[in-house]
């Protein structure tokens, strides 16, 4: 009795380092896991934000094109309004000029015409004080009797003597009205030399604007052109090397019902990688991945390297949903699948950075049968290798 007690206590004593060691070990196997999951989803963030901040630069390269070209549009409307102004003030001045033309001539057709009158009364004067000199020699003997008729005509003298000098006055003030109007004409002969060499400025100044402006067009076009050719002569390589990458795993993976090709991805069912309601890859599956990830790498080395490929990993479940512990939903569940994968094609020697997982949980099914055969079909893990 006292040896077989002592038995029991040392096989008790023996049970808890066993048991510690191993719970130690599983420990760090999820801390191992937490870690790889961690630099998973740094290189992936890494990735994305490298394609984010190159399309973002691109936009504001377009949109400071498109902010230059709007620019010059709205400097040219100006200058275009600019003319116009300058034009209608330019008729004004041409109409002002005419009208200042016009009465000038006016106006020197009157004095013309007054003096003219002027003179020939002033000479008709000159000529009736000539004969009025001669009758008073003739009749100087009858003066006493003509002082009277002589003193009558010495005041009609003497009033055509101050009407000669009015007009004589009114003359020079015409004349004087005349020259002010003769140097506001050459004023505005000035003025309007100015304009037009102002409208011969604007209007190189608009030809040149619209030259840029044509010339920036282009260059926008040309842009535009050359990014769609670009874009479009990766999307047709890498299309080729998706057709030669589906192409040999077709070959490699012979004719079977679990593993098909649906429009551009490649499909595997569930049951092939995974356990039911399991996110761990079974051997089964990893042999296949492992055939896959020697395609890719192949075709991988082929594929230049300004083209940005991934190969996306998503993962898919069917509308029963699951409820446990580790997968709370079906959400949980195909993303947890789709990780494991691309841990896998990681570790196959898969660049991490042109890998991407997702997981759509039951939300992207390919058949909508409520039965077991399209329960099997939904439950699936998809890849799409595409652009990045």
């Amino acid at each position: 009795m006292p040896g077989s007690s002592s038995r029991r206590r040392q096989s008790a004593v023996n049970y808890w380092p066993g048991f510690v060691d191993a719970l130690a070990a599983l420990l760090v196997v999820v801390v191992f896991l937490i870690m790889v999951f961690a630099l998973a989803q740094f290189f992936l963030s890494d990735a994305l934000s490298g394609r984010d901040d190159a399309l973002s630069k691109l936009n504001r390269q377009v949109n400071e094109l498109a902010r230059m070209l709007d620019l010059e549009r709205s400097v040219n409307t100006e200058l275009r309004l600019s003319v116009s102004q300058l034009s209608a003030q330019l008729q004004s001045s041409i109409s002002e000029r005419d009208l200042l033309v016009d009465r000038l001539s006016i106006v020197e057709q009157e004095l013309d015409s007054e003096r003219r009158t002027s003179a020939a009364e002033l000479d008709a004067l000159r000529a009736r004080i000539a004969e009025d000199r001669e009758t008073i020699e003739s009749q100087r003997r009858d003066l006493a009797g003509l002082e009277a008729d002589i003193s009558d005509r010495e005041s009609r003298l003497t009033a055509l003597t101050e009407r000669a000098e009015t007009a004589e006055t009114s003359f020079s003030e015409q004349r004087e009205i005349s020259e002010r109007a003769q140097q506001q004409v050459a004023l505005l002969n000035q003025q309007l030399a100015a304009l037009r060499r102002q409208l011969a400025a604007l209007n190189e100044a608009l030809e040149a604007s619209e030259a840029k402006n044509q010339e920036q067009e282009v260059q926008v076009v040309n842009l535009g052109k050359r990014l769609n050719e670009a874009l479009a002569t990766k999307v047709q390589e890498l299309a080729r090397y998706r057709s030669e990458f589906f192409g040999r795993l077709r070959e490699v993976l012979g004719d079977r019902t679990d593993i098909r090709i649906e429009g551009d991805r490649f499909v595997f069912q569930s049951e092939v990688l995974f356990g039911s309601g399991q996110a761990v890859l079974n051997p089964e599956g990893e042999g296949q991945l492992q055939q896959l990830a020697q395609t890719l790498v192949q075709i991988a080395a082929e594929i230049p390297a300004d083209i940005e490929w991934i190969l996306r990993v998503d993962g898919h479940t069917d509308e029963r949903p699951i409820s446990t512990a580790r997968f709370p939903s079906n959400w949980e569940l195909s993303a947890a699948r789709a990780i494991s994968v691309v841990k896998f094609l990681v570790s196959a020697g898969i660049p991490a950075e042109n890998l991407v997982a997702a997981g759509f949980g039951e939300f992207q099914p390919i058949d909508a049968r409520a039965d077991e055969i399209a329960y099997r079909r939904n439950r699936r893990i998809e890849f799409k290798l595409d652009q990045r």
